[in-house]
């Protein structure tokens, strides 16, 4: 090896590792100044969508994105929402939706008042097609659904949501694949292209601002479905969410998470699995 091919490594060793202090710099930036954590999320995807915001707005370096998040009005929240879930279409996952329909139709059915916890959905769809769900399967008039986001901004936002009226047509296909026998749009009104869930599913959904990486457990729930936000954390916040979600499970309650479970995660032992695959599991202990 050469001076010049150690000079190189060198240069681009001291390159990574600053970019690394001016992420830890960015997530603390966000932590103290608008109290969203994302200190423990992977590493990985994190860098991926910073640098894309530093792309996007042609800066150069990601410590030239931080003065523009502590200065510029709407730069930080335009960076927790690059950082959060991305939002999905209605019935996006119709498999997924499909075995959704079993678990928390089988385990709700027999609970004179159960609530489900929809952790950091993907969007207002997502608590949407899963209240579709629960009125199919004749459930949702007594299920309270609590749906949670990591900032009070993501909270606004989700509170006055609105779909385009074109997505109530182009999502119908997988309504129909997920196990849905009418017409998607039947459970919106419209105006002005824009779509809402009615009143009347609307009002089961109760919105909340709740940090899945700090917050404590605040309620017991006969059903939790954190499909998206998993991914996106790292070894040590995913065992802790883990946990979480298993001290706010009843018993005989339904989970359905983005992956498998693996031997080494919390409370793993707690769980029987639903299906051959997808990642839902009941709380047996």
């Amino acid at each position: 090896m050469t001076a010049r091919d150690i000079s190189g490594f060198a240069g681009l060793a001291e390159r990574q590792a600053t970019e690394e202090l001016e992420i830890e710099l960015l997530l603390e930036a966000l932590y103290q100044r608008f109290g969203v954590d994302f200190r423990d999320y992977g590493r990985d995807r994190l860098r991926e969508r910073l640098l894309a915001q530093v792309a996007a707005r042609g800066l150069a370096t990601l410590s030239s994105l931080q003065e523009r998040v502590l200065h510029e009005g709407g730069v930080a929240e335009d960076v927790v929402r690059a950082l959060g879930v991305p939002p999905a279409p209605l019935f996006d996952l119709p498999d997924d939706t499909r075995r959704l329909r079993t678990a928390l139709g089988d385990s709700l059915r027999p609970t004179a008042l159960p609530k489900v916890w929809l952790a950091e959905p993907a969007g207002v769809a997502e608590a949407w097609t899963l209240a579709i769900v629960l009125a199919e399967e004749k459930l949702y008039a007594r299920t309270q659904v609590f749906a949670t986001v990591g900032s009070d901004e993501q909270l606004a936002r989700m509170r006055v949501a609105s779909l385009p009226e074109a997505e109530l047509t182009s999502s119908q296909s997988h309504y129909m694949a997920s196990g849905g026998s009418g017409r998607l749009a039947d459970y919106f009104e419209i105006s002005n292209g824009e779509a809402r869930l009615l009143p009347r599913l609307r009002e089961r959904i109760t919105w909340a601002q709740y940090s899945l990486v700090t917050d404590a457990s605040f309620n017991e729930f006969h059903g939790i479905v954190c499909r998206r936000a998993l991914p996106d954390f790292g070894p040590l916040l995913r065992q802790r969410v883990l946990r979480l979600f298993r001290d706010s499970l009843s018993l005989f309650g339904v989970m359905g998470l983005d992956r498998e479970l693996e031997s080494t995660d919390a409370g793993v032992e707690d769980y029987q699995p639903l299906f051959g695959d997808g990642g839902w599991y009941k709380r047996v202990r």
